[in-house]
C-alpha cells in the first residue's frame, strides 16, 4: 500500500502535465493573455454636457464603468480658456488611472484641441497625422498609438479620429482615402480605428473605409442626437484580414455628459 500510493500520485501528475489543456492554460495565465479587448469611442464635447455644465468627472465615470481597455476620445481641450485651462487628456487619464496620448489638430482659446487615446496598457509610441483640409474647414486629424498589450505577441495599432462635420462630404471622403492609403499595418498586426466620422452607414465615406476595415456591427446603432438618437456617426473598426472577430457592440445610455453617446465594443483576439 505504501509503495503503490506514490506511484499512482506520480502517474496522475504526469498525465496532468502532459495534457494539452494543462499546457495551454499554463501558457495563457503565465503570459496574462487578454483574450478580448474592450474598445470605447466617445466624443466628449470638451467635457461640456447638454446641461451646459463643464464636468470631466462624469466623463471619467463613464470611461471607468465601461471597463474599456482602449478609449478613443474626440473634441478634447488642452489648456483652453473655455475649459478653464485644464489639460483634459491628462486629467481624464489621471482620473481613470490610464495611460494617454494627445493629438492636437488646432490651436484654440490659448490652448489646443484634438483627439486623445487612453489605455490600460503601455503606449510605446504615437504619431498625429493631419487629415486633408478642404475649403478652409477646421483642421482634423488621426492619432495613431502603438500599444503593448501585456501577454500579446505583437504591439497593437490603435487609431483615433474625428472627420469633418459639414454637409458636403468632400473632406470626409478625402479623409477616408487618407486613412486607407497612409496608415501602414505590420504583417499579422492587429489594428483598430475608432472615432466620430460624421457620416452614416452606406455613405461614400463609410463605404470607402469598409474596403480596408470591418465595422464592429452590421446594423445602425444611433449615437446622435444624444437625447433621442436617430443616426449613428460614431464607429469602431478592425483592419480587414485579422484573425480575430467582433463579439459585441452597444451604445451606452449616458445622455447628459456630452452631445454624443459613447460606443462600447468588444473584440476577441485569436492567437
Amino acid at each position: 500500500m505504501y509503495l503503490i500510493k506514490p506511484v499512482l500520485l506520480s502517474a496522475v501528475i504526469w498525465l496532468v502535465v502532459q495534457s494539452p489543456l494543462s499546457r495551454e492554460s499554463t501558457t495563457l495565465f503565465a503570459q496574462d493573455f487578454p483574450g478580448r479587448l474592450k474598445i470605447l469611442s466617445y466624443n466628449i464635447h470638451h467635457g461640456e454636457g447638454v446641461d451646459k455644465k463643464l464636468d470631466l468627472e462624469r466623463i471619467a465615470k463613464l470611461i471607468s464603468e465601461s471597463d474599456a481597455d482602449i478609449v478613443a476620445l474626440q473634441e478634447v481641450d488642452v489648456n483652453t480658456s473655455r475649459s478653464q485651462h485644464v489639460d483634459q487628456a491628462k486629467k481624464l487619464a489621471t482620473m481613470t488611472k490610464m495611460n494617454f496620448v494627445f493629438g492636437p489638430n488646432i490651436k484654440f482659446g490659448g490652448g489646443k484641441y484634438g483627439n486623445a487615446i487612453l489605455t490600460r496598457h503601455k503606449i510605446l509610441k504615437s504619431k498625429n497625422f493631419k487629415l486633408p483640409n478642404h475649403n478652409d474647414g477646421e483642421q482634423r486629424g488621426v492619432l495613431r498609438a502603438t500599444i503593448e498589450v501585456k501577454g500579446w505577441k505583437q504591439p497593437i495599432l490603435f487609431l483615433a479620429t474625428h472627420f469633418d462635420h459639414r454637409r458636403d462630404d468632400v473632406e470626409r471622403v478625402a479623409s477616408a482615402k487618407f486613412v486607407n492609403q497612409k496608415i501602414e499595418i505590420g504583417d499579422g498586426q492587429y489594428c483598430f480605428l475608432a472615432g466620430d466620422f460624421n457620416d452614416v452607414i452606406g455613405s461614400p465615406t463609410l463605404r470607402l473605409l469598409e474596403k480596408k476595415w470591418v465595422m464592429s456591427h452590421p446594423k445602425e446603432l444611433p449615437t446622435v442626437p444624444v437625447d433621442r438618437p436617430k443616426r449613428q456617426i460614431d464607429f469602431v473598426f478592425s483592419a480587414k484580414g485579422q484573425s480575430g472577430q467582433w463579439v459585441s457592440t452597444r451604445v451606452l445610455d449616458e445622455s447628459i455628459a456630452s452631445d454624443h453617446r459613447a460606443v462600447l465594443t468588444e473584440y476577441k483576439l485569436v492567437k
